[in-house]
């Protein structure tokens, strides 16, 4: 039983966190407000109080801003049972201070190759034409032909290969290319089974059949489960949400449903700060614009999904590049404790007032990283919903796929998960890659770090990032590769090359997630 002074100890601690968040001024407002109404009596002050809360819905936003502070501050899942003890992982914080100082060096050689400084103030005419195209950033004339990917998932993936445990001693004839040495204790399949509860045990799941038959009078399970989420977001109980998102969303309801989980519905200072974010990137030209406009050129705009999203792409991530508040989630997360640049203004003096961090944000793109956010295009048709949802959700999850960190949920954990489940599960195909000479994660290291964004068509990439929201976890990223290596076994089983390995795996359009998990979970 808990005692009184733990309570309030609890209650005293998170008031004051509450009091930091940025929707702290409005709650504390809206009470005040309460407060002064009628519905406040003096001489029953706590359960009339209690009671406008409830009816007014400010105990719900209490409630949700409980949940999303304790869901920002905890781990994606509880450690308890696969933190390793007694390890040192330091070699892994010193590896991401190499590869974060080895971008830098890049970067920096780029600007000097192409005699362009990383910040400067915008040229009025080009902040005027960047202004009037706003909405129509396609058609912005940048000319970026010599500009170049700073580095591809295949770079980073070399440096995992690189790092290297000193406390463990590898045998002469032992692979370097596997993460088995990196002790980082990862789920076995009858844990993920458990964890999974919904997809193991057989329930009915949006994305298997949505017109199986329903309970009650609904003609199918996509009717009813709609029903079911409109209540849900009528409730607006994000802990309910996060619930609803194990079995699916329905199309129609998704982006409400995402915005409840993660906190990111828009309110009036949220569309003001965003309106800031664009004047920033108006007032102020720095060289990791020219590598979004590039990435987007690459990726969504090559895309047949996502090609007509290329506009509102643009946007949001010269947006991202310019929010100051991704800078320390960014940065309080990396091994590296985190190493930033700072970019004084071409043709400005020397001082602090004319210095900035670059970019703003802390984040420097990747080729692909566009990709983290091209999902969200078909949630949202306003660009601000849309800005915060995928910012929630990058902060959440996405940068630790490109991070190098003992975290259980980073890039190197879920690397190792797929190695184990691979080995454990389809030791065939395991030992034929190994003949060949092949390492299995690097076939499919591109989906692992873009969580299968432009891999999987929208619809199903956007059933698995519902389970990822469900179960605020990414192990289910790794699951899904192995499964779809363990369904087309008997092709690769065929080849002797890495090409036609990767020609066999080259088209997942056919693949329906929801059905490929759930009989890869559920016991034989």
């Amino acid at each position: 039983m808990i005692k009184t002074d733990d309570i309030d100890k609890t209650a005293k601690k998170l008031t004051k966190e509450i009091q930091c968040m940025s929707n702290y001024k409005n709650l504390y407002n809206e009470i005040q407000r309460l407060v002064a109404s009628s519905a406040v009596k003096k001489d029953n002050f706590k359960t009339t109080l209690l009671e406008a809360l409830k009816n007014n819905g400010v105990e719900t936003e209490i409630r949700n801003t409980v949940f999303h502070l304790t869901r920002a501050q905890g781990p994606l899942q509880s450690t308890s049972e696969i933190k390793s003890s007694n390890v040192d992982l330091n070699y892994l914080k010193k590896a991401q201070i190499q590869w974060e100082r080895r971008i830098h060096k890049s970067l920096n050689s780029m600007c000097n190759e192409l005699n362009v400084p990383l910040a400067r103030i915008r040229p009025s005419a080009d902040r005027d034409e960047l202004s009037d195209k706003w909405n129509e950033l396609s058609t912005y004339d940048v000319d970026l032909s010599s500009y170049r990917p700073l580095y591809a998932p295949k770079d980073f993936l070399e440096v995992l290969f690189s790092v290297n445990d000193p406390a463990v001693k590898k045998q002469a004839n032992e692979p370097k290319w596997e993460f088995s040495h990196i002790q980082i204790r990862v789920k076995t399949l009858e844990q993920l089974r458990a964890a999974y509860a919904e997809l193991s045990q057989g329930v009915a799941l949006l994305g298997v059949n949505n017109d199986m038959p329903a309970v009650g009078n609904f003609i199918n399970l996509e009717a009813e489960r709609t029903d079911f989420g409109e209540k849900v977001i009528s409730s607006n109980h994000a802990p309910i949400a996060q619930e609803f998102l194990k079995r699916g969303a329905p199309r129609a309801l998704r982006g409400r449903l995402w915005s409840l989980v993660l906190g990111s519905v828009v309110k009036d200072t949220d569309r003001k700060y965003y309106e800031e974010l664009k004047e920033l990137v108006l007032q102020y030209d720095i060289m990791v614009d020219k590598l979004i406009i590039k990435d987007v050129q690459l990726t969504a705009s090559n895309d047949d999904q996502y090609f007509v999203f290329e506009d509102v792409l643009y946007k949001t991530m010269l947006c991202f590049s310019r929010d100051s508040e991704v800078l320390a989630p960014v940065t309080n997360d990396r091994s590296a404790g985190g190493q930033v640049i700072h970019a004084i203004l071409q043709g400005k003096p020397a001082a602090l007032e004319n210095t900035l961090v670059f970019p703003p944000s802390g984040v420097i793109p990747f080729h692909g990283f566009t990709m983290y956010a091209t999902p969200f295009c078909y949630l949202y048709d306003d660009p601000c919903a849309m800005y915060y949802t995928f910012r929630a959700f990058y902060l959440r999850y996405w940068l630790r796929l490109h991070t190098v960190s003992s975290h259980e949920q980073g890039i190197v954990a879920l690397s190792l998960l797929f190695e184990r489940l691979l080995q454990c599960h389809e030791p065939q195909l395991w030992a034929h890659f190994r003949n060949m000479k092949i390492q299995p994660v690097k076939i499919v290291f591109k989906w692992l770090m873009r969580g299968f964004s432009g891999h999987l068509p929208p619809e199903q990439l956007l059933y698995l990032w519902d389970l990822i929201l469900g179960y605020d976890s990414l192990e289910i990223i790794p699951l899904l590769a192995v499964t779809i290596l363990s369904f087309r076994k008997e092709n690769l089983l065929q080849v002797n090359n890495l090409v036609n390995v990767e020609a066999i795996l080259a088209d997942l359009s056919s693949l329906k997630v929801m059905p490929l998990l759930q009989l890869a979970l559920i016991k034989d």
